[in-house]
Formats: structure tokens, sequence, C-alpha cells
């Protein structure tokens, strides 16, 4: 997330003696210092500082361009007008990004958590166009408090300032020389995918582009992506490589699958909680691989057709979006079904819906009925509040993480 700018007002100053580990002090000011204004821990500029995390949901017709934002907090719906044809949407977190046929559309949830290991802060912001970018989508975003790379569906890679990017003015980015999508921004370096003669090699490079080091183990056919607390993650042609700093150094372990998988098997595209070391990713039509980084496995779980996977962790169940529209919760230690309940209309043309996941609730898009459903994955797939709409939610992404 964003290492970001200070101001201060009360309230802010308020929460933040509350919240653990932010209280400061009782040291006197220095004489220089004194009669101006102390800046709180953790003030953002034009952000409110909350007690809890600020869910939103960046939803896009795909055919018109329609774009609103879902406020899960308050049930409010803002409009952002429409950006052309959506082909995809991805976000980092706070920003969404919109794949359109004329470049990529960045809009700005005015929601994000900033997390500094031993306690976190949770800010709301205005929600607001923020720019575009140019690029042949699909694009996929990732960021750290300096940087925003996004990767390009032609294999190409943009930086953006982070900053730049708050204040909606963006600008073009700059390329990475020599790379290869997707990048990841991680420890204040970059994580390369494919820059070897082989192009199975990955390489740490410090923000500037510049190599600083390239782990032993490779990653043939790099594709899906996820950053969690344990590092970053690229899914691989064998299985998957997690890369891993530590005061600076990174090393690299392979999570090798333990047997051949077909290409068409692949976890190409992981989906978790933000954070989680738990990840899911479809293994072709009509099953589901569970990525265990911590305990460096995986497990396949045979689900029958899906459409949608997602889980929000250990101790949770996996979810699973069936084409004949029901919706499950398998047990990722057993592979069992616990529960299936009907949710949507049978598959059909058109992007397929998506489950977004976090500690206590998963969302639902459904374009067919032009709604999103909230579920309660702890109590048998309780369908906890249904949001209506008054246009067809194509896309979906969750921000505020």
């Amino acid at each position: 997330m964003t290492d970001l700018r200070k101001t201060s007002t009360a309230v802010i100053l308020t929460a933040c003696l509350l919240a653990s580990g932010c209280a400061g002090g009782d040291e006197p000011e220095p004489a220089g210092d004194q009669g101006k204004e102390a800046v709180p821990h953790g003030y953002v500029e034009g952000a409110q500082e909350a007690a809890e995390q600020q869910s939103r949901l960046v939803m896009a017709d795909a055919a018109t361009g329609t774009v609103r934002v879902l406020d899960l907090v308050t049930g409010d719906t803002a409009t952002l007008g429409a950006v052309g044809p959506v082909t995809d949407v991805t976000t980092d977190g706070r920003f969404a990004y919109l794949a359109t046929v004329t470049g990529t559309e960045i809009v700005d949830s005015g929601a994000w958590t900033v997390d500094h290991g031993d306690h976190v802060h949770y800010y709301r912001a205005k929600i607001r166009r923020a720019g575009r970018a140019e690029g042949p989508g699909p694009v996929r975003a990732h960021s750290d408090p300096a940087v925003t790379a996004l990767s390009f569906g032609d294999g190409s890679v943009r930086l953006f300032d982070r900053e730049a990017l708050e204040d909606a003015r963006p600008g073009a980015g700059r390329t990475l020389p020599g790379a290869t999508a997707p990048v990841i921004p991680y420890g204040e370096h970059l994580v390369v995918p494919g820059t070897g003669a082989a192009h199975d090699r990955v390489e740490i490079r410090d923000r500037d582009g510049k190599p600083v080091s390239s782990p032993d183990e490779t990653c043939p056919e790099p594709r899906g992506t996820a950053l969690t607390r344990r590092g970053a993650v690229l899914g691989c042609a064998d299985g998957a490589l997690l890369i891993s700093e530590d005061d600076g150094a990174f090393t690299a372990r392979k999570i090798p699958y333990g047997t051949a998988v077909a290409p068409a098997e692949r976890a190409v595209e992981f989906r978790h909680r933000a954070g989680s070391t738990t990840l899911a990713a479809r293994a072709g039509r009509n099953a589901v691989w569970i990525l265990d980084v911590t305990g460096l496995k995986w497990k396949r779980i045979e689900t029958g057709p899906v459409v949608a996977v997602n889980t929000a962790g250990e101790g949770t169940p996996l979810l699973a979006l069936g084409a004949d529209g029901h919706l499950s919760a398998y047990d990722p230690a057993t592979g069992k079904r616990t529960i299936r309940t009907p949710l949507l209309p049978p598959a059909s043309r058109g992007p397929a819906p998506v489950i977004e996941v976090d500690t206590s609730r998963a969302y639902v898009n459904d374009p067919a009925g032009r709604a999103v459903y909230e579920i309660d994955f702890n109590d048998r797939l309780r369908r906890a509040r249904t949001f209506s709409l008054d246009f067809t939610p194509s896309h979906m992404v969750e921000t505020g993480r």
C-alpha cells in the first residue's frame, strides 16, 4: 500500500492515539518546534482514518463501460460515468484498473489499508476517476508505497509513481527495459520474471530497473502472481516460486506440483484474501488448486465444472462457483464439499462472475440478475445482504485492502 503524506485533524488524532502502536511518547517538543501543531502518526492528507476496513466494490458493465463503486460499509453507490466497453478489471487494493479497447482507465476507490505489521490504518477518501494508462488489456497491477507496476496483455510493463497516481496525475509511466509481465514491486525492489536466456530466470531489480540479484531457482512460463505475508508468489509451468525478502536479502523457494500437470490445468490466476498465505486457483475446468504458501504444498480438489474460486485463508472454506450457478464450500484439508446452495443462473456467454473475500464475508456479482450477493461463508453460505443494481455488473473487484 501507500506510504503516505501527513497532515492532521482532531478526529484522526483521536483514532490514532487509540490504535495499538500509534500513541506518541511524552517527550517535550524541540525548542524550535514549540507552538507548531504536531502531525499525528498515520495522517493522510485528504483522507479520513477509520476504525475498521473500508471495503468497496468497483464494478463495470462490459458492454457500456458504466462504472459504479459500492461502499460495503454504508451501502451507498457512487456513479463514475462510462469509460467504453470493458474487457477486464483488476486492483492493487486501492485503485481499480479497467482494461478497455483504447487503454486502461484508472479509478481511485478512495479506500485502502496501510499495514505496519504490528498495527494497521484504514482510510477512506473521495471516489474519483484517476486518469488512464496506455496499453492493451488484460492488465495486472501490483503496488508498494513508491511504485505501481502495470503489466499488460502484450507482455509490456509500465511503472507509475505512486504519489502522482494518488494525485490523479499518473502520466505515461516509464518502461522497464528487458522486462516481461508480470512484474511485482516487493521489498523496495522489483521481482522481474522471464529475463534469462532460457526465459525462466527471475531477476531482482531496484526501483530504477537496475539488476541486483538473480535467484538460482527458475520459473518457466510465469503466469499467475500473488503478494502474501510470506513473500511474492509466481505461478510457473512446474509449480510456483516463492520470493522472500529479509533485511534486503532475497531468497527463492520452488513449490513444485509434485506430479505432471497438463498446461490447461496449471494455476494461472491466484485468488485469495489480501495478504493471506492460502491461495486458490482453477485447475482447468473441473478442479481447483489450493496452494499453502506457509506449508509449501499444493492440494488439488475435484469440484466439477467451476467458473470462480476464492478462499479467505487458513481455517476458512474454499469457495467455488459452479458452471450451474451453485455456490459450494469445501474443506481444504479433506477436499470434501460441506455445503452447496443455488445462487446464480447457469453460466452463459460473457465475463464469468467472481468471488471476492474478506475475513468473514464473500461477494459474488450476478450480471444476469443485476445484483451483488454478500455471503456469510461461516454460516452455511447464508445470503447476508443483496445489493440490487441498475446496471449489469459484468466485472467486479474489492478494494480497501
